[in-house]
């Protein structure tokens, strides 16, 4: 990461550390607090505290996430962006990113479908009927190790099957 971008980044955490905490909707009630909590500590820095995405840094959390929850690939593809981290061009909502996502490797297999849960039914709005993620499918994700390349491009195949590309 370039030193403009870490400063941009360490800057806007400092910002984000003094606002309320997340609430994800208009009443306050959080499905998935121990997830908001993952998400406050370790996403908000570069996703914003409500999941918008911080332009020319992190893409947004609010739209893709509860699209890839209804098929195999995409449960998948959450897993895999949690666990090993995602590199290279990306477009989301006919924007550019160029960001180096780290892998969240040493948080509990609990803890990463929580924080999944949260950014896809919480601050996505995924259809109440969807199923959650399971620690069991990070787990699973996680016996298959995977390059955070490889992440990207199973990205880019899910997103042509789901007619989401760009």
């Amino acid at each position: 990461m370039s030193r403009r971008r870490w400063c941009g980044a360490l800057l806007a955490y400092g910002v984000m550390a003094t606002l309320e905490p997340i609430h994800a909707d208009d009443n306050g009630s959080v499905r998935y607090p121990a997830g908001a909590a993952s998400f406050q500590s370790n996403c908000v820095v570069c996703h914003g505290r409500d999941g918008a995405g911080t332009p020319s840094l992190a893409p947004p959390l609010t739209n893709y996430p509860a699209r890839y929850i209804g098929v195999p690939e995409g449960r998948r593809q959450l897993a895999m962006t949690v666990v090993y981290g995602m590199f290279g061009d990306i477009t989301v909502e006919q924007k550019h990113y160029n960001f180096k996502m780290p892998d969240f490797s040493k948080l509990s297999d609990d803890a990463l479908a929580a924080v999944l849960n949260f950014v896809v039914f919480d601050l996505g709005h995924a259809s109440a009927d969807a199923t959650p993620l399971s620690a069991a499918e990070i787990a699973a994700e996680r016996s298959q190790p995977a390059l955070a390349d490889a992440v990207r491009q199973h990205r880019t195949a899910l997103l042509l099957a789901l007619g989401l590309a760009n």
